[in-house]
């Protein structure tokens, strides 16, 4: 898998994490499975909003909030600047934001220099390893990921020490940056955590080892997961027992308490392992947010794309191609239409629109679903995505809605899709579906030697 479909996983894994479990957050275990016993794949998705504090659907919360904070300062400072990251805190604290840890809220509330007000308060109270320094730590644990392991874990623990100033805190997030660093180097983070458990702290080390034990239960906690130990074993535990993203997410939501954030935590997780692939569009094509105090800007899924390629010092996509002559809507099979990207955007607004190009910005439709599929090699598990836009679309189909399928020519990922379409749900062979598209659809586009082996792939079942 290339790096960047790793590391863009990694911050879009997390906030599709935070904003998929904060409509259960502090509800009982199994609430997310009895409310969405399959997958929902319809105009209504597990992204439902709501919630004590009445989310939109696919809102995050602070746990991305404060992570967007951290990533903005590291890569206007170019680096790790502790007064700067607390000045931001301390803005986004003073605007009110609907949910923030009331650690976190004493600490920035304190009036103290950011080189003490973490600490004082935990001399003060003696309770200062809750989880909210770890729910923010995923784009410093891109940043530094290139710089080894001594590199990223001291740099986790100084972020930490910024509102948390128990030190158990600060080393729940450097194991969280070690094993993203070996996630994102396309290595096995569990397999690694031995080798992590050595670089930790000696007095924090077995405490640390007996919740990331390959046997530990979530039911052996000690504390609920408001707290730092439970928080990242769970997401670990997730990380262990699910076979992709999507089941990784639904095995931690499951468990009840601070759903958003353990669910951040192991999205961010969950994201570099699987990469951004298997995270299912309909999760992050609707997940976006703002920061209060630091302007009106929403943030959604393409902004988090670009961010993420940043912190890794990645080549950023532009997402504006200009004018470009529009192609379609045409129905090319029945009830689904093909278009390139301006003929999409600017179709009629009653489309379902299938995207599977990067977009800046969703388009006015209602339904949009925005996929992960680069129109080169670098597809890591092509089959999960194909099946996954295959999905999405027999299940809004079947709800009555047209199909409008796209890419930025309209070319090779919409005849991806297209013949995909008719290889699965017509029994066509692969041959007979390219020909099929080919006659009501000139703009087919055949260079991908990997879209045609996937298909062939289909086709064998």
């Amino acid at each position: 898998m290339h790096r960047s479909h790793r590391v863009a996983g990694a911050l879009v894994g997390s906030a599709v994490g935070d904003a998929l479990g904060a409509p259960f957050e502090f509800g009982p275990p199994g609430q997310f499975s009895a409310r969405f016993p399959s997958p929902a794949r319809g105009s209504k998705t597990e992204m439902c909003g709501g919630g004590s504090l009445d989310w939109e659907p696919g809102e995050f919360t602070d746990d991305t909030q404060m992570a967007l904070l951290v990533a903005s300062s590291l890569v206007a400072s170019g680096g790790l600047d502790p007064a700067d990251v607390f000045d931001r805190f301390r803005a986004w604290a003073a605007a009110g934001p609907p949910d923030i840890g009331n650690q976190t809220r004493a600490v920035l509330g304190s009036g103290r220099p950011w080189g003490v007000a973490a600490a004082e308060h935990f001399a003060a109270s003696g309770h200062a390893a809750g989880n909210g320094s770890l729910m923010r730590t995923t784009p410093a644990a891109i940043r530094f990921s290139r710089d080894g392991r001594e590199a990223t874990m001291d740099a986790a623990r100084r972020l930490s020490m910024l509102t948390h100033g128990d030190p158990s805190a600060g080393e729940g997030c450097a194991i969280y940056h070690e094993l993203m660093r070996v996630a994102l180097d396309g290595g096995d983070p569990l397999a690694a955590i031995p080798s992590v458990l050595d670089a930790v702290a000696p007095e924090h080390r077995e405490r640390w080892a007996v919740v990331l034990a390959d046997d530990w239960q979530p039911a052996d906690a000690t504390e609920s997961n408001g707290a730092v130990w439970p928080t990242l074993a769970q997401a670990v535990w997730a990380l262990r027992n699910g076979r992709g993203f999507a089941e990784v997410l639904r095995l931690v939501i499951d468990l009840g308490g601070d759903t958003d954030t353990v669910a951040c935590v192991a999205g961010g997780l969950a994201g570099a392992v699987f990469g951004m692939g298997a995270i299912p569009s309909r999760w992050a094509s609707v997940v976006h947010g703002r920061v209060p105090g630091h302007g009106d800007r929403v943030w959604r899924v393409a902004d988090l794309q670009q961010l993420a390629a940043a912190l890794d010092g990645g080549v950023q996509q532009n997402y504006d191609p200009g004018v470009i002559p529009r192609i379609g809507p045409a129905e090319v099979l029945p009830g689904i239409w093909a278009a390139n990207l301006d003929g999409a955007r600017y179709s009629e607004e009653d489309f379902a629109v299938i995207s599977l190009c990067r977009l800046g910005e969703p388009f006015p439709h209602e339904l949009q679903r925005m996929a992960y599929i680069a129109d080169n090699e670098h597809n890591a598990d092509l089959d999960v995505m194909l099946a996954d836009v295959l999905d999405d679309m027999a299940a809004l189909q079947a709800e009555g809605h047209r199909l409008l399928v796209h890419c930025h020519g309209g070319a090779s990922r919409t005849g991806l899709v297209l013949r995909g379409w008719l290889v699965r749900e017509q029994g066509m062979t692969v041959e007979e579906a390219t020909a099929h598209v080919a006659e009501r659809w000139p703009h087919l586009g055949l260079w991908n030697a990997s879209f045609t082996a996937a298909l062939e792939r289909l086709e064998r079942g």
